[in-house]
């Protein structure tokens, strides 16, 4: 068979096989850590914790650090600490100018820049994890299980959740180095991927003790569905730079040699998952909010904000992708700038003068094409609350869309596209018959 062809090619690369070999060794000592549970916690007594998380943003971040945030453990904070601060050092490189200094300095602005990073996650997961142990405290006293609650407790459990966050981020630098794939991306999909066996199991379940016939069937199909909507989600993921490309041939143009076409790689979806991000943090606002108030206290308004899978949350929150998706778009891609580079190298658009004329007519086309891919954005986001109006489990929901399900796919192929790389190297052959397979470009996990 050609797979077990493949796995033997794989093997026979020493440093190939060498990465494939560390990488489960620190993917094994990750998934060790998130079963360590805080000095003075019972890991018996955490059944509040973990029914809190099974739904709303708890879940959401439950996914990504692999079950270590219900758990109570040493790795609870988990990676999206430094990812957020990572998004925020992104967003200061485009809108102060000392940042965007930094960033053309090369390798020692990056290095300046990665170490503002660790510094601002620092901070972040000091408040986090003060916020966390508030939390975790709640819920314990809800289930009537005592639980340390002096400063000193606090204090060393805030220290020991931050340093486990930093070990964390540590590995997934040394699998970037000494691995395979984008470490922090890595282990953001090992986070997910580990919920999957639980998810699957307890949706076959609760489907096998409905009352009514066909459980069985609609298991099936459920399952099914699911791989067609990861299937559908690779062949985007694949496809968007090849869409790109066909607007750029019909728009670009070189003069200087005669005419011969150049090529804008104008992508689809050049935001990735970020609007994803930004809107899901926006949205959870009100719930955080309304969630300090009795139940009694919530108005109408803020209920319909409160249930993920209503018309309104799922309408506001589809729009708001939709709006970030342009605004992300706009802020990393500059007309302006192409059209500068376009008239600076004598280049030009047939049909479209140079200067003002070249960059309103990129910036009609960059609008065009960013609406089918603001559309998939929200479609994907949106997919979870039908899978749940269907009845499937709050868990198994999660992986029919969202942030999860697109770092799932990018990762993947990301990481399948540095094994074949590997093997084509050695002159062997790739992972598939025909064709070479397409990573994304960059994601929100892709750091």
């Amino acid at each position: 068979m050609r797979a077990v062809e493949t796995i033997k090619n794989i093997w026979k690369i020493e440093d190939l096989r060498k990465r494939i070999l560390i990488t489960l060794l620190l993917v094994i000592i990750y998934r060790l850590g998130t079963y360590v549970v805080l000095p003075g916690i019972d890991p018996q007594a955490l059944s509040a914790l973990q029914a809190q998380t099974r739904g709303g943003l708890m879940a959401l971040l439950d996914m990504f650090s692999g079950g270590a945030f219900s758990n109570a453990s040493i790795f609870a904070l988990g990676i999206m600490p430094y990812i957020s601060a990572s998004i925020v050092m992104q967003l200061m490189a485009i809108v102060v100018p000392s940042f965007q200094k930094l960033q053309r300095e090369g390798e020692s602005g990056r290095k300046k820049i990665n170490q503002w990073t660790r510094y601002l996650t620092v901070i972040i997961l000091i408040f986090q994890g003060w916020a966390y142990l508030i939390n975790l405290s709640v819920q314990m006293r809800g289930a009537n299980v005592p639980m340390p609650t002096d400063l000193w407790f606090k204090i060393s459990s805030t220290i020991i959740m931050a340093g486990g966050s930093m070990f964390v981020l540590w590995l997934g630098e040394r699998i970037t180095d000494k691995g395979v794939g984008n470490g922090i991306s890595f282990i953001i999909l090992i986070g997910i991927i580990a919920r999957l066996p639980h998810a699957l199991f307890q949706e076959f379940i609760s489907r096998m003790g409905e009352k009514t016939s066909g459980g069985l069937v609609m298991f099936l199909f459920e399952v099914l569905f699911l791989l067609f909507v990861i299937a559908g989600a690779i062949a985007l993921v694949q496809g968007a730079r090849k869409v790109s490309v066909q607007y750029a041939k019909r728009i670009v143009g070189n003069k200087q040699y005669g005419g011969a076409r150049q090529y804008i790689p104008l992508k689809v979806n050049a935001a990735n998952v970020m609007p994803i991000i930004f809107a899901q943090a926006i949205m959870f606002i009100p719930i955080s909010i309304a969630g300090f108030a009795s139940q009694s206290e919530v108005g109408s308004f803020w209920s319909a904000f409160m249930d993920n899978t209503g018309f309104w949350y799922n309408f506001v929150f589809a729009l708001l992708i939709i709006a970030f998706t342009y605004f992300y778009t706009a802020i990393t891609i500059n007309p302006t700038q192409m059209a500068d580079d376009l008239k600076r190298n004598n280049g030009f658009i047939p049909g479209v003068k140079p200067g003002k004329a070249t960059k309103d007519y990129l910036d009609e086309i960059m609008s065009r094409i960013t609406l089918p891919g603001a559309f998939f954005l929200a479609v994907v986001a949106i997919l979870p609350a039908f899978a749940r109006l269907a009845g499937m489990s709050m868990e198994f929901s999660q992986f029919f869309g969202g942030t999860s399900l697109l770092i799932l796919v990018g990762v993947v192929l990301d990481t399948l596209q540095q094994v074949e790389s590997h093997l084509l190297m050695r002159h062997y052959d790739g992972l598939l018959k025909s064709g070479r397979i397409k990573g994304r470009s960059g994601s929100a996990a892709a750091y």
